[in-house]
């Protein structure tokens, strides 16, 4: 195992995993180039530089926006219809700028006919990047994250979604950010790997109702929909079907078990245990003040 030569760019670097990513490869005194949505949105850091917005489909702009990078962290785009053709673009661009190693932050369960219909784009992107002769890459598939849990909870102290009885291996932002460093810090160390990258726990949302009531002092309960009524409950947030499929399809992917794995990846990666739902509500208090006004 030999520490990084060369630059690391980190694509989201003003988002919750890329940014905290981000941060890590930067206490290690790591070169960076950091690619956001927002330029303003860019952390300042020791060592890294902050390039011009590069869309995901704007491969012109990606590929000068990683010329001089060796490693890339790749971060997926935003859910679109198209987001599978914008990694694939964005992929492209990063091999033409002589990227020549790729860490992939995908989702648990990835596969053409996930029930998660948005992890089928993580599949397609997974199987695209493995097609690249002379790329070096590795998979990170996460799970829900824990912030989820509280965010997904509506003012009314109901956790709705057709997920059933069945159980979700949720983890914290800062584990994922956690491993993800400790694979860039470790070049070829695990170059055609995948990881699951779980919480320690996997519980229902039933459970995860109890342990919001407890944190709140009020009562938080689980209603678990149909899909019909899942659909129509998401009905009036005015997004587009693809969308809203999405989310119902996340649910959906809990109840049919796709998400209740739990993997050994955070402590035997970092050396530490994975976060569990009742810490992150205790560490992030803030993630409960619209279910405490």
């Amino acid at each position: 195992m030999s520490a990084p030569t060369g630059v690391i760019a980190v694509t989201g670097a003003g988002g919750r995993v890329g940014g905290r990513v981000a941060r890590r490869l930067a206490d290690k005194g790591v070169p960076l180039r950091l690619l956001g949505r927002d330029p303003a949105r860019l952390p300042d850091l020791p060592g890294a530089v902050k390039a011009a917005p590069a869309a995901y489909g704007d491969g012109e702009a990606v590929r000068a926006a990683l010329d001089g990078a060796d490693t890339l962290f790749l971060v997926s785009a935003h859910e679109s219809p198209d987001r599978a053709g914008e990694h694939r673009t964005a992929v492209d661009a990063a091999v033409a700028a002589g990227v020549h190693r790729i860490v992939y932050l995908s989702f648990q369960g990835a596969a053409p006919d996930a029930t998660f219909t948005f992890a089928r784009d993580h599949w397609h992107t997974e199987q695209y990047l493995r097609a690249h002769g002379g790329l070096e890459c590795t998979f990170l598939r996460d799970n829900w994250y824990l912030a989820g849990i509280p965010a997904m909870t509506g003012r009314d102290g109901v956790l709705r979604g057709p997920a059933g009885n069945g159980r979700v291996a949720a983890v914290a932002h800062d584990d994922v950010a956690d491993v993800a460093a400790a694979v860039l810090l470790a070049p070829g160390a695990h170059d055609g790997m995948t990881y699951d990258v779980t919480g320690g726990e996997a519980f229902t949302l039933a459970e995860a109702a109890e342990e919001l009531s407890r944190a709140t002092g009020r009562t938080i309960r689980y209603l678990p929909e149909t899909r019909d009524e899942a659909y129509a409950s998401r009905s009036g947030f005015g997004a587009p079907e693809w969308q809203v499929a999405g989310w119902v399809t996340s649910y959906e992917a809990i109840a049919r078990g796709e998400l209740g794995a739990v993997s050994d990846t955070v402590r035997r990666l970092t050396g530490h245990a994975p976060m569990t739902l009742r810490d992150y509500l205790v560490e992030h208090p803030g993630s409960l003040a619209h279910l405490t006004d």
